[in-house]
């Protein structure tokens, strides 16, 4: 929703801009932008939090959210749902929920590399900075704060690989299954 404001030539903290945006939101624009690159940019990931913060889009795109979780596309057998309040709000009855952290210095160097590998002009101190601002924005917005769900499991990748974060939180899926 961020990304299609700012598509659109708009402001990403405009509450009507947003909302426009998040009411013509489907299942074939997210499709449609799913892939594209831009939306791992550093412009998207600021416009997200920026939407994020306004009520009316998280209402909007809260039960487009949960549908997209309970009928998974193409006859999936469920979801994997990546997102600061997914375990919270999103889906709180979710049988698995994995926070998903690491240190800010660490973040800030994965995103860096990522940056940089997509030759995008960033410097590791402004993307340690943007991503300490958008952390206290969606930790301190009024609605649906970003926090872990008093039942996820805490994975803290810090000293991890992406294979080896990925490993663990497959084990961690398997045991939490397992269990219901």
């Amino acid at each position: 929703v961020g990304m299609s404001v700012m598509l659109a030539r708009g402001n990403a903290a405009d509450p009507v801009a947003a909302e426009k945006a998040a009411r013509a939101f489907t299942y074939e624009s997210l499709f449609k932008l799913g892939n594209d690159p831009i939306l791992r940019g550093e412009q998207a990931a600021q416009a997200a939090s920026k939407v994020a913060a306004i009520p009316a889009v998280r209402e909007i795109l809260l039960k487009f959210q949960q549908d997209f979780a309970a009928n998974p596309p193409d006859g999936k057998p469920g979801t994997v749902l990546d997102g600061r309040d997914i375990g919270t709000v999103i889906c709180p009855q979710a049988p698995v929920k994995i926070y998903v952290t690491a240190s800010d210095e660490v973040r800030a160097q994965r995103r860096f590399k990522e940056l940089q590998g997509r030759a995008e002009n960033v410097t590791y101190a402004t993307v340690l900075n943007e991503l300490k601002e958008r952390d206290a924005r969606d930790a301190n917005r009024s609605t649906a704060p970003a926090k872990p769900a008093s039942d996820a499991v805490i994975l803290d990748t810090s000293n991890m690989t992406a294979d080896q974060a990925f490993a663990e939180a497959l084990k961690i899926a398997e045991a939490k299954l397992k269990q219901s």
